[in-house]
């Protein structure tokens, strides 16, 4: 019996992008503007810390709540989603390390665990964590708290590697991107598990994009370029904007194709 076109229809309902070249370049950027987005709220526009937090809090919310009613996966509205999250999950560690004193090891093993029970709960009642599948409410619900929790794991995990070694913005970027080069390695080499080979790297893209978001916006006294928050977040953006309207395009010219026969 030919499976195909049950696979194709799973295919079209997914919510989410395929994993491609692109969609690891856009969520390094989303992460970057997560960064530099938070930094630009906090402290140029003296929202501070909590303000931000409640602003870009109640904007996930709207967005993510109509990303997950949506029927079908619209790259604007999910990458926006990305952004929003990139932005809360930095906000959730900075509020706890910030404004209540939490040691950075402490928040790193609390996301890790809360992570890991995430995964836990996930593969138990869907019996799977591909990211291939999520074509129901349950398994996009599941998948977006992981997203959230890597973002503010990532976030606790790269400033304590930060932190104890000071290494620097530049340093840090090229460590987080070889190790993120090691775990593709591991998968293309070694056959390494997908589902885990993918987990692995969405979180080093965290400290890797806001190692490359300091590097830009910082002052050269701080070991930056000297960009500023605005304009790395206005580049970043911008170029998050090219990609997305450009798979867009691509992505209907694909569906138009397979239609047309």
């Amino acid at each position: 019996m030919d499976h195909t076109p049950r696979l194709d229809a799973r295919k079209r309902l997914n919510k989410v992008p395929e994993v491609t070249l692109y969609f690891w370049i856009i969520k390094i950027l989303a992460t970057t503007v997560g960064e530099t987005g938070a930094d630009f709220l906090n402290f140029n526009l003296n929202f501070g810390l909590t303000g931000t937090s409640i602003v870009m809090a109640g904007l996930l919310t709207v967005f993510l709540f109509v990303q997950v009613r949506a029927e079908r996966y619209v790259p604007w509205l999910y990458w926006l989603s990305v952004v929003l999250i990139s932005i809360v999950g930095t906000l959730i560690t900075d509020n706890l390390t910030d404004n209540l004193g939490i040691p950075l090891l402490a928040t790193t093993l609390v996301f890790s665990l809360a992570l890991l029970a995430t995964f836990a709960v996930w593969h138990f009642r869907e019996r799977t964590l591909s990211i291939h599948s999520i074509h129901t409410r349950r398994r996009e619900l599941f998948y977006w708290a992981a997203i959230l929790f890597t973002f503010a794991l990532g976030t606790a995990a790269g400033d304590l590697v930060a932190e104890r070694m000071n290494l620097g913005y530049a340093n840090s970027a090229l460590l987080f991107g070889g190790m993120i080069a090691a775990v593709t390695l591991a998968y293309f080499a070694f056959r390494a598990n997908a589902v885990l080979a993918f987990w692995i790297a969405y979180i080093l893209t965290r400290p890797l994009g806001a190692s490359c978001g300091d590097l830009l916006s910082q002052p050269m006294a701080n070991g930056g370029l000297g960009l500023g928050t605005l304009q790395t977040s206005a580049l970043f953006l911008a170029t998050i904007a090219s990609l997305v309207l450009y798979l867009t395009i691509s992505r209907k010219r694909a569906i138009a194709g397979r239609i047309a026969p």
